[in-house]
């Protein structure tokens, strides 16, 4: 459904709040100009809160390619100097709409006056990198588990709207333990290829899913995020056919939204009692927190940003943001339900994260030191620790997790 500016602030100042109204109507204001900012406060909230929960179709090509040089000590690509590019580590770099996707590795030069950097291009998976004018610094590396070096096999899995591809690396010995990736929000399951080197050596068998809205699999039907609220039943479809093929129980990986999901199919599933362990990683603990946290990063004032999340919540505001219900963002607000999380959990994160703040995380693990492990990384992006260290996120990753499946019962063992 798309509507017209005019019809964007009409219905949203008819669903407008109490709160807000008052405090339009107290500013002392005429009833004209109160009318005029209230509609202009409502449809920028209207715009946030579809943000939020409307998948995008094409990935924004937000980084300029500014040259690609053959050098004696390999291809090299020249980019500009941001606070993404300059970061140690490997990283995948993809333009042409996805079509083009290289792996990018050292830093070879950095100019700070001239404001460039070169780096190594590692591997050119598909694309003419030379051609290349715009595109996206990601942390997914590899474009699929073989080529990081994992065999795999392509599967599918029955989900509410039809099948959802995935790929299933098996361990080198059986655990009967499976691994279940999940990746973020507007990411794809190349996101989670990451995990697999630690979920090989804790034993597991894993397997990368897909869920609804990732442009992978099925699409919703009202197409719209639940932010976890409803994306953890394809979780529990995965977990549901690791069962049906040979495993005994499950761990669940989560990167960003990912991490989101996983707490709620460990909340919500009728399957939880197979999960025997949550792995996170930049989780996003507190949807609310998270969403005030990108008003303040796009200059949306606080009024407007609340008014978002009360349209995101509220069955009033389903008309404007698409959704086929609302979304109790704060039933996902971890923090506050601490005491509540029956599982283990380890949570990786790292300092430098803007996108999802570490400040949740560390809270969480402070209010269930029991149950939840905290593991602060220096540096990297938003779900990028691996890829700054890949050796001490699979050291830290394997280390808690032969500690934590070594002190959980198997389902069976309940009994």
């Amino acid at each position: 459904m798309v509507l017209s500016p005019s019809e964007v602030t009409e219905s949203a100042s008819a669903l407008t709040p109490p709160w807000v109204k008052w405090t339009a109507f107290g500013a002392g204001m005429g009833v004209a100009a109160s009318t005029a900012v209230l509609a202009a406060t409502s449809g920028l909230a209207v715009y946030f809160a579809r943000q939020i929960v409307t998948p995008r179709k094409d990935r924004e090509e937000n980084l300029e390619i500014l040259a690609v040089i053959d050098s004696p000590d390999g291809l090299q690509v020249i980019l500009p100097a941001n606070e993404d590019t300059t970061v140690p580590g490997t990283y995948g770099l993809y333009w042409n709409r996805g079509a083009g996707h290289a792996r990018i590795g050292e830093i070879r030069s950095y100019v700070p006056r001239e404001g460039t950097v070169q780096r190594d291009v590692e591997q050119v998976y598909s694309g003419d990198i030379a051609t290349a004018v715009r595109g996206w610094w990601s942390g997914a590396m590899h474009p699929s588990p073989s080529a990081a070096g994992f065999p795999q096999e392509d599967v599918e899995i029955d989900v509410e709207n039809g099948k959802a591809p995935a790929w299933l690396v098996r361990s080198l010995d059986d655990s009967g333990t499976w691994a279940i990736m999940v990746h973020g929000r507007g990411a794809q399951r190349t996101e989670t290829i990451r995990g697999l080197g630690a979920a090989r050596r804790a034993g597991m068998t894993s397997l990368l899913i897909s869920y609804r809205n990732d442009g992978e699999a099925p699409y919703a039907s009202d197409g719209r995020y639940g932010l976890g609220l409803t994306e953890w039943r394809d979780v529990e479809a995965a977990i549901r056919y690791a069962l049906e093929n040979g495993a005994r129980d499950v761990v669940l990986f989560g990167w960003s939204m990912g991490g989101a999901i996983a707490l709620q199919t460990a909340d919500l599933s009728p399957l939880k009692r197979h999960i025997r362990a949550l792995v996170l990683d930049g989780p996003v603990v507190n949807w609310v927190e998270v969403l005030a946290h990108h008003a303040r990063l796009n200059r949306i004032p606080a009024q407007v940003g609340r008014l978002g999340q009360w349209l995101i919540s509220n069955a009033a505001g389903r008309t404007l943001t698409g959704l086929a219900a609302p979304l109790d963002l704060r039933s996902m607000d971890w923090v506050s339900r601490a005491e509540e999380i029956r599982t283990p959990v380890l949570i990786v994160h790292s300092e430098r994260d803007e996108f999802v703040p570490v400040g949740p995380s560390a809270d969480l693990a402070e209010k269930n030191p029991d149950l939840v492990t905290f593991a602060r990384f220096p540096q990297g992006g938003h779900t990028r620790e691996y890829n700054v260290d890949p050796a001490r996120w699979e050291d830290t990753v394997a280390g808690w997790l032969h500690s934590a499946l070594g002190r959980t019962r198997r389902p069976s063992e309940h009994r």
